[in-house]
């Protein structure tokens, strides 16, 4: 590396390495990672590099009111976004409609900056149709999706760096059965983002079974100075696929057999339930037979219950002694509707 190149590229990877606010990085962790990073550089320069050299043209934050100092960058800031081309930005502005309804608050926040420059990108733009193309264009969540946990900003950013320096993490969780919060050390090993919540996966204290902790339940979160404890073996694709957010009845795959109306037999040609499945006229009807592998797991009975009357279904048997008994308290349900208060109350202030 040339010697007029080197400070430019000591300065990108500088500002590659400043998290974000509320997230900081201390004086002597920046200089030691640039220092892994091949560039040679005292604390002295580094924070000329940081207060002379850049805090001129990007939002470098420094919090001096402790030593060693901290820095971040203005949350709201556009750096780090690489040059947009048109599919980029028409990609990034989809995905801010996608992600709106999956990640909490405090990470779209984080976002932000990314998608403004799309939109900022497109609208200007006006003149050759792209910024109207982009108002045209929506996603929308697969069924009723429910609006994501709130999440604390700071929380967020403990957690992801804890999982990513491998480092043990304090924090008050509530619990969700006793209601009330407790005291736990995290050992990080994953983490899982799931319909409007996000999850946590590791153990806690000196247990060695692995758990799940709801992001939104946790009430504070403190960073430990000392290494997590390593989950030997722990793949987080074969944790999801035993069944650990999908509620599995058996590890292994079953064959569904269910007949199904013609409007879910066009649903399930063009996206299938499983890639092993094969639908099958039925004689005398428009409806067809559905053979599909699928997990044994509450999911995918979810799946089916959302389908009402669309289906039948003949096999695994013990779904259909489960749908069946759902059947048998929905009608003991219905049978005798229950009047609320309010109805009862304002039947009786009409004079009905």
């Amino acid at each position: 590396m040339s010697e007029n190149k080197d400070p430019l590229f000591r300065y990108l990877a500088l500002l590659q390495l400043i998290p974000r606010w509320p997230g900081r990085i201390a004086t002597p962790v920046l200089l030691e990672r640039l220092r892994d990073k091949g560039f040679e550089i005292d604390k002295r320069s580094l924070q000329r590099d940081l207060r002379d050299k850049l805090a001129g043209s990007f939002p470098i934050l420094c919090d001096d009111s402790q030593r060693p100092y901290r820095w971040s960058l203005d949350r709201d800031a556009a750096h780090g976004l690489p040059a947009l081309d048109t599919a980029s930005a028409l990609a990034l502005h989809l995905a801010e409609s996608h992600l709106n309804t999956l990640l909490p608050q405090s990470v779209l926040d984080q976002l932000n900056p990314h998608f403004r420059s799309a939109r900022d990108y497109l609208d200007g733009m006006e003149r050759n149709g792209l910024a109207h193309w982009a108002r045209r264009v929506r996603t929308l969540p697969n069924g009723k999706a429910l609006l994501p946990a709130p999440l604390q900003p700071a929380i967020w950013t403990q957690v992801c760096t804890a999982l990513l320096e491998r480092r043990q993490l304090r924090v008050d969780y509530l619990s969700r059965s006793k209601g009330d919060a407790r005291s736990l050390r995290i050992h990080p090993a994953g983490l899982v983002s799931r319909h409007s919540s996000s999850y946590l996966i590791g153990t806690a204290n000196d247990y060695a079974d692995l758990r799940q902790f709801a992001l939104h339940r946790i009430q504070s979160a403190e960073l430990l100075d000392e290494p997590a404890r390593e989950h030997q073996g722990f793949d987080i694709d074969r944790y999801i696929e035993g069944g650990a957010f999908a509620w599995r009845q058996s590890p292994d795959e079953v064959e569904l057999i269910a007949d199904v109306s013609p409007q879910i037999a066009w649903l399930l040609d063009e996206t299938p339930l499983s890639r092993e499945q094969r639908l099958e006229p039925l004689p005398g009807s428009d409806w067809q037979r559905l053979h599909a592998r699928v997990p044994l797991d509450q999911e995918t009975l979810w799946w089916i219950f959302g389908l009402n009357d669309q289906i039948r279904v003949h096999a695994p048997q013990v779904w259909v002694e489960e749908i069946g008994r759902k059947v048998e308290r929905l009608r003991g349900m219905y049978a005798a509707p229950i009047v609320c208060d309010t109805l009862r109350r304002s039947t009786v202030e009409s004079g009905h």
